[in-house]
């Protein structure tokens, strides 16, 4: 998993090589120029003691240095500002195509993860990739350059300094990784510690209530408090791991410059040497290491980065297994591209559709079920006996594991999603209203609506009387979930989106399930006026207050087993009755 980590984050690099690129060949300058004005203020010092030339001779060179410095300044902004956009421009591409996974592994999927986890793992993570991007590969590259273009300089002044230069050089990569190792380990340790503790976080905010009932919350506190405290144990382990590493690397660097400055000395001191040469060595002594220095220091990034991207590569590969192993996604199947749908009546056609989510967890087998362009339908069955998978069949979130949905003659699995989706209004049992105000939650549905618009959908609802009593109106802003509103209120709120939408086909699952009979009625006969010339497949639990001529289809072991108006089928005495029964006796 290691090896295809790695790959998989040099592969992220391709798009932005250029810029790290220049990054690198800013920092190669760097020490061209470092290079130069060492030469300068050995050359200046040796004129100046041994020559006994005055200022007015060695002024030019003097003069040279404030210029090589101004230059090094800018080349290390311009380094700086490359290699960091290369960052953000991976993490930004990265994040995209996680949003872009997200939403083809559809809402089954989501429901099924932390979270606190997956907010861990996405902002965390990507965070975890730009300095990596920014500081680590440049450093890499560094590591060989700089010292390279010092071994150049140095090899014409003094060969012998050279070839210790490049003896000791190995120490410290070698080093490095033997201390990296353990390190590299408690990094992983560490970031697994901090998704288990966002999720547990997450989750203990989403269930406060329910802690607060039971009394639990005390101990919930108590828990999250132990994992923070291990947490906080982990982080410290790895923060001293890489300081002792770089307490190693920097004792090997110091006895390297050690071991040359003697040889230096002894050699100056003997006349082997001259004055100029062994200062300028001994100026870039120092500058050789660093970069293997600073290597060392920004391995953590690479082991941070690691650790994020392993969990980044298998939530790109996540399957969610479906029906056959395939992930919840409506891409096309065929090698075509996917047809563009766009018709304003929609026709529905079921053909011998299965679906499970399990080999052994079958929910549809063989459905056939027609729904007439301008005509309503309401499912209705048993628990768990796949009404609301049909609709996330509909919807698109999963792919029948046989059979076909035609949509006006023309297979769902050949449409482009996007453009099928926006023929679709949405009323759920429990609608999720997003942290703002109620304007930008109704205009999800249509964010370019104007306030003629809105205040239509806000009266076909039955919404007005709420943004009446809100404080502010449309801009009240509401909690996440719908904090500040009923959940006839947020019943509204959905209803007024879907009436934004003007979508030619609505799918409804039960969205009067949780209200009393007071706000269902008043939902009821804001639907109805919705549904008026739309098609409409909506999902029944209350049978009881179905009208008798409503059109019904029983779903029951995974096929439509009746068919028929109200009236008929409970005078039929069949499946349908038996539900009945059974819902007015609950």
């Amino acid at each position: 998993m290691k090896a295809s980590v790695t790959g998989w984050l040099r592969e992220q690099a391709r798009p932005v090589r250029r810029l790290l690129a220049a990054g690198i060949v800013a920092g190669a300058l760097q020490a061209v120029l470092m290079c130069v004005g060492a030469w300068l203020i050995a050359h200046v010092l040796a004129a100046a003691i041994f020559q006994g030339r005055a200022l007015a001779q060695v002024w030019p060179a003097l003069a040279a240095l404030p210029l090589l410095a101004a230059l090094r300044f800018a080349l290390t902004l311009w380094q700086r500002r490359m290699t960091f956009e290369a960052g953000a421009r991976v993490s930004a591409v990265v994040r995209q195509t996680l949003e872009a996974r997200m939403r083809q592994l559809g809402p089954r999927w989501a429901a099924q993860q932390s979270s606190g986890d997956l907010a861990t793992r996405v902002v965390d993570g990507l965070d975890a990739l730009v300095p990596y991007y920014a500081g680590y590969l440049p450093q890499m590259a560094f590591a060989v350059v700089v010292p390279a273009i010092i071994l150049l300089a140095v090899l014409p002044a003094d060969p012998w300094s050279a070839l210790v230069l490049a003896i000791t050089a190995p120490l410290v990569p070698v080093f490095m990784v033997l201390v990296g190792q353990a390190a590299e380990h408690a990094s992983e340790q560490r970031w697994m510690r901090l998704r288990r503790m966002g999720a547990r976080f997450m989750d203990a905010l989403s269930g406060l209530t329910t802690l607060r009932l039971y009394r639990a919350a005390a101990r919930e506190q108590a828990l999250l408090a132990r994992t923070g405290e291990a947490y906080r144990r982990e982080t410290m382990a790895v923060l001293r791991i890489a300081f002792l590493s770089a307490l190693v690397l920097e004792f090997f660097a110091t006895v390297s410059i050690a071991v040359l400055a003697v040889l230096i000395g002894f050699r100056l001191m003997w006349g082997h040497l001259a004055f100029e040469p062994g200062l300028f060595i001994l100026l870039l002594a120092p500058e050789f290491f660093l970069p293997l220095r600073q290597l060392g220091v920004r391995r953590h990034q690479r082991m941070e980065a690691a650790a994020a991207a392993e969990d980044l590569v298998g939530l790109l590969a996540d399957s969610a297994a479906t029906s056959g192993n395939q992930p919840e996604t409506a891409l096309p199947s065929p090698a075509s591209a996917p047809v563009v749908f766009q018709a304003s009546r929609v026709a529905l056609a079921c053909e011998d559709l299965s679906f499970g989510y399990a080999p052994d967890r079958q929910v549809l087998r063989g459905l056939d079920l027609t729904v007439a362009a301008g005509t309503t339908i309401t499912v209705v069955g048993a628990s768990g006996g796949g009404k609301s998978t049909l609709l996330a069949l509909l919807m698109g979130f999963v792919e029948p594991a046989a059979g076909r949905i035609l949509v006006n003659g023309q297979n769902l699995s050949s449409l482009e999603m996007s453009a099928w989706r926006r023929h679709i209004g949405w009323v759920p049992q429990r609608p999720h209203v997003f942290h703002g105000t109620l304007r930008e939650n109704l205009l999800i549905a249509a964010p370019h609506a104007d306030q003629l618009q809105l205040q239509r959908a806000i009266h076909a609802a039955a919404l007005a009387p709420v943004v009446g009593r809100l404080p502010q109106g449309l801009d009240t802003l509401l909690g996440e979930r719908g904090l500040g509103l009923s959940g006839g209120e947020c019943q509204r709120l959905a209803l007024a989106r879907a009436w934004l939408r003007d979508a030619p086909l609505l799918l409804l699952d039960e969205p009067t399930q949780h209200l009393d009979s007071a706000l269902s009625a008043d939902v009821d006969a804001a639907l109805a006026s919705l549904c008026e010339g739309r098609t409409v497949v909506r999902v029944a639990h209350r049978l009881a207050t179905l009208a008798d001529h409503e059109q019904v289809a029983v779903l029951a072991h995974g096929q439509i087993a009746e068919q028929g108006t109200v009236a008929a089928l409970r005078a039929a005495n069949g499946i349908f009755a038996d539900l009945l029964r059974a819902d007015l006796a609950a």
